[in-house]
């Protein structure tokens, strides 16, 4: 009998949550094959098989949180899975046989339906997952009556609370239909449990993870954002006359990441404590450059990070975050790809925003903000006004180590450099 265990995730991370199973009770697995699949704070892990055989036992439900090293499934090695089944036997040895334990193990995610005729007098037996067995007990609920959506017939956690919630209305229009024809105005408190229409959905792990974080980054640090606005006009230019002959020498399209992420660099060398951290009673000052880029993935906002951005061309940045944002939507970041930033850009002008305060991506120090670019007029000089593609940009900082005048002589630089773009490839 083999085990399926939690394996180690990362230094930082000791528990996960289930996230769906892959294999069910009954499936033969080879060595190798994907099982089930975990979201941590992070990221999602898929764990293998370290054995081939038949998966006989889920210990948790999908939806259930898991610590590593915790059993959470278990194998019957091959050589027994080829064993004949109980129902291949002759008739007449049925009774002297015993269930195998891992039988009687498979028969626990098992439940029989109720004992209606079926063809050859046989029971109808349904699937169920380990947290919809224990809601159905928890709430009284037998799992026949439950319909499911599942291609196989399978009863998910989800499917009880949609029954659950179902009869919960029923029970509610019953009474409201026996209530008399002039009842009492409902409370305030009565109010609130109107049968407007609702929908409850379970936080992920991860917009968990997002939501404490940026709860803690608010309590612990005294945070502040400054603002500027950078006229785009030469970066705009410098694009359009370059993008054709970059993408056919790197295969990769000239955004305004690339600018930005060249014009942080060189502010970062000159005003190093905004890629520091606080160590207790020190200061982390940090001699390298790794950019995270914050990207929105399906399951919430994700910053996974640029290595070294300082020795990297343009082409090399652009490159690095097409890859890292594809991994993101497609959910295959690895937790290397996450950890380790000294230094955040944030680009909520791809939404539209035009101006905003980031928080903070703790224990960094600074998190800049992109914004829309937007034609307004500008003062060119005393006499004459033009329209300009301009953006606002936003730094927010922790105050703690970061002095006003650091991070806004730090926010001017990064606004100076981009006016100039020709003046990045001299900083770089």
């Amino acid at each position: 009998m083999g085990e399926i265990k939690v394996p180690e995730l990362a230094e930082s991370i000791s528990e996960g949550t289930v996230a769906q199973w892959l294999k069910q009770v009954g499936d033969f697995v080879e060595k190798g094959d994907y099982i089930v699949e975990l979201e941590t704070d992070k990221v999602n892990v898929e764990i293998t098989a370290e054995d081939s055989g038949v998966l006989t036992e889920l210990l948790a439900g999908e939806g259930d949180t898991v610590q590593v090293g915790e059993t959470i499934a278990r194998l019957e090695a091959k050589e027994g899975a080829s064993a004949p089944k109980a129902e291949e036997k002759p008739a007449e040895e049925a009774p002297k046989q015993e269930a195998a334990p891992a039988q009687q193990k498979t028969v626990e995610e098992v439940a029989p339906a109720a004992e209606a005729p079926q063809q050859g007098n046989q029971k109808q037996w349904l699937i169920a997952s380990p947290a919809a067995r224990k809601a159905a007990r928890e709430r009284g609920i037998k799992l026949d009556q439950v319909p499911t959506t599942d291609p196989l017939g399978r009863v998910r956690k989800h499917d009880i609370d949609s029954y659950a919630d179902q009869k919960s209305n029923e029970q509610k229009q019953q009474a409201q239909a026996s209530k008399p024809a002039n009842p009492v105005s409902p409370s305030p408190a009565a109010s609130e449990n109107s049968d407007k229409p609702v929908e409850r959905e379970r936080m992920s792990r991860r917009r968990q993870t997002i939501a404490k974080r940026l709860v803690e980054v608010q309590q612990t640090a005294a945070m502040l954002t400054t603002f500027n606005e950078v006229d785009m006009t030469a970066v705009m230019a410098l694009r359009k006359r370059r993008k054709d002959k970059f993408f056919e020498q790197h295969d990769v399209r000239l955004g305004f990441m690339s600018f930005f992420t060249k014009a942080v660099v060189a502010a970062l060398k000159k005003y190093p404590l905004l890629n520091a951290e606080i160590q207790g009673n020190e200061l982390l000052i940090k001699k390298f450059y790794d950019i995270g880029i914050a990207v929105s993935a399906p399951d919430g906002l994700v910053v996974p990070v640029v290595r070294d951005a300082d020795r990297k061309t343009f082409a090399g940045i652009e490159g690095s975050i097409v890859d890292l944002a594809k991994k993101a939507r497609d959910n295959k970041l690895a937790l290397k790809d996450l950890q380790g930033g000294t230094f955040t850009i944030t680009n909520g002008g791809v939404f539209g925003s035009l101006m905003s305060t980031p928080i903070l991506n703790g224990p960094q120090v600074g998190i800049l903000g992109m914004h829309k670019v937007q034609l307004r007029p500008v003062a060119i000089d005393e006499e004459r006004i033009e329209n300009r593609p301009m953006m606002y940009i936003a730094l927010s900082y922790d105050h703690r180590i970061v002095d006003g005048k650091e991070a806004v002589s730090f926010l001017a630089t990064v606004k100076e450099l981009l006016e100039d773009p020709e003046s990045l490839l001299l900083e770089g």
